[in-house]
């Protein structure tokens, strides 16, 4: 997927002029609309959307926030709705703010889809068949693939005109080699398709070009780790711009520690508390994607600035919880840095690791025995995309701003300019 946006010819889609995107989560809905007749961008850099939207809901309540280019963000709250009633008020607010007039001049709405299996490898426009198989994929993304799906039958209701592109997030970890997305059981497993697929790989491969384009060096000569530290985490190994491992795998569960997923543990554990402690499979699905990770460990919250909180106060629980994920962090680097035969680059994105300087200070430190040095300096007052190390470093890090929305964007623009 070409991140880099070039003027083209789009044939059969001469009046495109916006495009949608619709991020959707387990109990949320990311919006954001980009105009791509309106001049402001510059090559190699992302556009900015013109407005972007989220709405979060609890039951029958949901929280709206919205804002129009650098304006402040406004919020309200509206009881008593539907997915589909929200995200209809959510659109309405849009038509008000003057970014679009009516529905009808969105050209195309384009959707994360968190999983892809084996079926889905680039950008796709949706079909009845495209929607078949992306729901048999629902018991591997249980948590993100009927979101998906709903939020695609709500769009295509309310914009019967626009075009509805899926983009994958496993399609570019596509390119891992078949040892790596092997896992060592019975071979009939691979049959099945029971394998590494990996996760966040619209930003992951977003991340990579973008630390090619900083360090002006091409990107067929970087090897990268990129560190997708949100509520869900994972590392992508990266060389020549090709995912060749990842911490994620069959599911969004496994690898690093996350906000209230376990992340890779022993499979004795779970067999050892359906065995002898007699827990349903229910039981134990929620445990290990709601009631782990910093969640399950501090026993308040899954938010890291909720941890930080709670160290500074005291919390014994919240301390653990903090240092064990940074040990599960500092072991997968290690492991994607002995696949990669060594890194150039170690890059920090999402949430996590765009906001919190000094985890990404003990993470470096840790690594000061491969020449690789912080600048603290800019490590505390980084605001934007930037380099973090020093620059007697050997190896360079970096900070970016996740851009999924503008990734599926481009993605978008790109699949129309060839169909």
């Amino acid at each position: 997927m070409n991140l880099i946006y070039h003027k083209v010819a789009i044939r059969g889609i001469s009046k495109i002029v916006k495009i949608l995107i619709l991020n959707a989560g387990s109990s949320s809905y990311k919006l954001a609309i980009f105009d791509f007749k309106q001049p402001n961008f510059s090559e190699n850099e992302p556009f900015k959307a013109i407005w972007e939207g989220s709405l979060s809901w609890n039951g029958h309540k949901a929280k709206l926030s919205s804002r129009t280019g650098k304006q402040p963000p406004s919020d309200e709250s509206i009881d008593n709705v539907d997915h589909r009633q929200a995200l209809k008020h959510l659109l309405t607010i849009a038509q008000k703010s003057k970014a679009i007039d009516s529905l009808s001049e969105i050209s195309i709405v384009g959707h994360r889809i968190v999983h892809g299996g084996s079926a889905f490898q680039e950008p796709t426009w949706i079909t009845p068949t495209v929607k078949k198989t992306i729901a048999s994929l629902i018991p591997l993304a249980p948590l993100h693939n009927p979101i998906n799906l709903e939020g695609i039958e709500i769009c295509e209701s309310m914009m019967p005109k626009a075009r509805q592109a899926a983009v994958f997030d496993t399609a570019f970890h596509a390119t891992i080699s078949e040892p790596a997305s092997t896992y060592p059981g019975p071979f009939e497993w691979k049959e099945q398709q029971i394998k590494r697929y990996g996760f966040h790989g619209i930003n992951h491969e977003y991340c990579a070009q973008r630390t090619s384009f900083i360090l002006k060096r091409d990107l067929s000569e970087l090897k990268i780790i990129s560190c997708h530290l949100g509520n869900g985490a994972s590392l992508a190994a990266i060389a020549k711009g090709k995912s060749i491992d990842t911490t994620m795998g069959f599911t969004p569960i496994e690898g690093l520690m996350m906000g209230s997923r376990c992340g890779s543990i022993d499979p004795g554990i779970q067999l050892f508390l359906q065995q002898q402690k007699k827990l349903t499979t229910d039981k134990l699905f929620h445990i290990l994607n709601y009631d782990s990770g910093l969640k399950g460990i501090s026993g308040i919250s899954g938010d890291m600035r909720d941890i930080l909180r709670l160290i500074s106060e005291g919390d014994v629980k919240a301390k653990l919880a903090y240092q064990i994920y940074l040990h599960y962090l500092k072991r997968h680097i290690g492991a994607m840095a002995g696949v990669l035969e060594g890194f150039d680059a170690l890059v920090f994105t999402a949430g996590i690791g765009e906001n919190v300087p000094q985890l990404r200070k003990e993470v470096c430190l840790s690594l000061n025995w491969l020449g690789l040095l912080l600048d603290e300096e800019k490590n505390e007052s980084i605001t934007s995309d930037a380099i973090i190390s020093s620059k007697h470093s050997k190896i360079h890090v970096l900070v970016l701003k996740a851009q999924e929305d503008w990734s599926i964007a481009n993605a978008c623009w790109n699949l129309a300019s060839i169909s």
